[in-house]
């Protein structure tokens, strides 16, 4: 029997922070921060007081959970925001405000990836710097999205470059995932 891991087994996210260079007195954006706020609240933890993290979701369900856990946690430095990612100025996040944007697990789920990216880094101050991680193909069965849908590491770095980021270097999040640190010009 395969044991599947989940949370921090399958990605660290101080290892993905780490790697993004995220410390006391950033601002960091979770774009697509998902319910438990997996990234959120560690990045909050390595930002201090003197830093920010937006909570970055288009579900209202998702930041209710998010806000619930900023109460119970006290993390003052956490602010959630409603957000279309795949929508041109859909973030509601001032352009050049961001020092460390991620998005991750969320390019399998787009259709308008380019969009997307252009969204995330308009939100980036310059040489601020877009964290993406996403899958590689697991080879279990049903686990992971489907073969059709993953983007490569090589797609995703085409995706980047086109809409004017500068790819600085690959990292290994993760035993299933991939990571690409870029940067804003």
């Amino acid at each position: 029997m395969i044991s599947i891991p989940t949370g921090r087994e399958l990605i660290d996210p101080f290892r993905v922070l780490a790697e993004a260079g995220v410390g006391d007195g950033l601002t960091v954006a979770d774009f697509g921060c998902g319910t438990l706020g997996h990234y959120v609240f560690p990045a909050a933890e390595l930002v201090g007081p003197d830093g920010q993290v937006f909570a970055v979701d288009i579900l209202k369900s998702v930041l209710g959970g998010i806000e619930s856990r900023r109460k119970v946690e006290s993390a003052t430095n956490v602010e959630t925001v409603w957000g279309d990612i795949e929508r041109p100025n859909g973030i509601r996040i001032g352009s050049g405000t961001v020092d460390v944007g991620l998005l991750v697990n969320n390019l399998f789920m787009s259709r308008q990836r380019e969009v997307m990216l252009r969204e995330c880094m308009r939100t980036l101050k310059p040489s601020g710097r877009l964290v993406l991680v996403d899958w590689l193909p697991t080879g279990i069965k049903f686990f992971g999205p489907a073969a059709d849908q993953l983007v490569t590491s090589a797609e995703a770095r085409r995706l980047a470059e086109a809409t004017g980021l500068r790819v600085e270097r690959e990292f290994s999040p993760g035993k299933f995932h991939y990571g690409l640190i870029c940067t804003k010009p």
